[in-house]
């Protein structure tokens, strides 16, 4: 596997490193906010052993990598860029297995209530119109669940700790979607 480049995000504390061949299961992410999380994913865990690394998202062909506000910048971004240089491709980060949590946070396990087309609709347009421009940037987002007329969503990624995804982004989401979905949608962060 090769770093074909290493960019920078909106996120301050987080790089993307692009690779030349897939490091998720097609259409799947990967969000890992504490090597606890990473048990069983073996690249993850050999990042997170690198000082300063604190959170990761594996997506198509990128791993964003978050950082303390502390850390050497370039050391990371040389060790990240060695480690995925010499991971072999049969240990390719895939989907959790069927039942097999990402992690153990409650909210990951907040029931996804709602009427199922809506959702679907939803979905359809964060796939459509919002999830490149974050993949874009390092990042993605997780829809959580419906309640009433509540949209609960869960950054990942550089926009995990991004401090425009709480406010712009969430914003222009919210906006989208009420356009689009519901005048009376309220999207907010679980």
């Amino acid at each position: 596997m090769k770093v074909s480049s290493i960019q920078p995000t909106p996120n301050p504390n987080a790089m993307k490193f692009l690779l030349d061949r897939q490091i998720a299961a097609s259409g799947q992410s990967l969000a890992y906010g504490k090597p606890e999380d990473a048990r069983s994913d073996v690249l993850a865990q050999a990042l997170f052993a690198i000082p300063g690394v604190e959170m990761l998202f594996f997506c198509d062909n990128f791993v964003t990598v978050s950082m303390s506000g502390k850390a050497d910048w370039r050391a990371v971004a040389e060790q990240v860029t060695r480690l995925l240089e010499s991971h072999e491709p049969e240990e390719v980060t895939a989907a959790p297995a069927a039942g097999q949590a990402v992690d153990d946070d409650p909210l990951a396990r907040l029931p996804k209530g709602g009427d199922p087309e809506v959702l679907a609709r939803i979905n359809h347009l964060l796939d459509d119109r919002v999830r490149p421009a974050l993949a874009g940037d390092g990042g993605g987002l997780q829809v959580m669940g419906l309640e009433g007329k509540t949209l609960y969503i869960r950054y990942q990624g550089a926009c995990g700790s991004c401090p425009s995804s709480s406010a712009g982004t969430l914003m222009a989401i919210q906006n989208l979607l009420q356009s689009e979905v519901d005048e009376e949608l309220v999207v907010a962060t679980a």
